[in-house]
Order: C-alpha cells, then sequence, then structure tokens
C-alpha cells in the first residue's frame, strides 16, 4: 500500500517537473518575442518563477496556472520589469513595465 503511494507521488511530481519545464520554455520564447516586438532588450535571457495556482480555462478545465517574471531595458543602462502568465501550456497574459518606445 505505501509503495503504491510513493510511485504514484514520484510519477505526479515527475510529471509536475516535466510540464513546468515546458511551460518555462514557451514563457522564455514568449518574452524575447514581446522584446523584439516592442524593441526593448530581453535581459540575463532567463524568466523566473513567481507563482504557482490553480484556475480555470475558457472551457472550464481546472489548469495549473503559473507567472514567471523578466526584466528588460528599453534604453541599455535600466532596468525594467515583466510578468508572464501562462495557463496550462498556452500564454494567457503578458505584462511589461510602462517604458518609452524606440
Amino acid at each position: 500500500m505505501w509503495e503504491s503511494l510513493a510511485i504514484v507521488m514520484i510519477v505526479a511530481g515527475a510529471w509536475l517537473w516535466v510540464d513546468s519545464l515546458r511551460a518555462r520554455e514557451r514563457a522564455l520564447a514568449a518574452g524575447r518575442r514581446a522584446c523584439e516586438r516592442y524593441g526593448v532588450q530581453f535581459l540575463d535571457a532567463t524568466v523566473v518563477f513567481a507563482r504557482l495556482r490553480l484556475a480555470r480555462d475558457a472551457e472550464g478545465q481546472l489548469r495549473l496556472r503559473r507567472t514567471y517574471t523578466f526584466e528588460f531595458s528599453d534604453t541599455g543602462d535600466n532596468r525594467r520589469h515583466g510578468a508572464i502568465v501562462m495557463l496550462g501550456g498556452e500564454l494567457q497574459d503578458m505584462q511589461l513595465e510602462p517604458h518609452r518606445l524606440q
């Protein structure tokens, strides 16, 4: 009995880890694309995990909602903040701190 529960917990943990890696990679790509589109520098070439919650998608299905933060620069000598929200494996929302358009 305990062995079965331990195996289920290990498999669930491995699934969460792999699913989180996929969501992070998609968030990273979305952050890069947004920075290219707005003509700003994507700093540190990474996103940072900030929050994990459960939320419902448009069809009412329960999904993991992950929030990632990142930094960008509009002038090259400052740091501004951005946030990316992934619902499951899909981009739900992206916010960039106000900045000067080039």
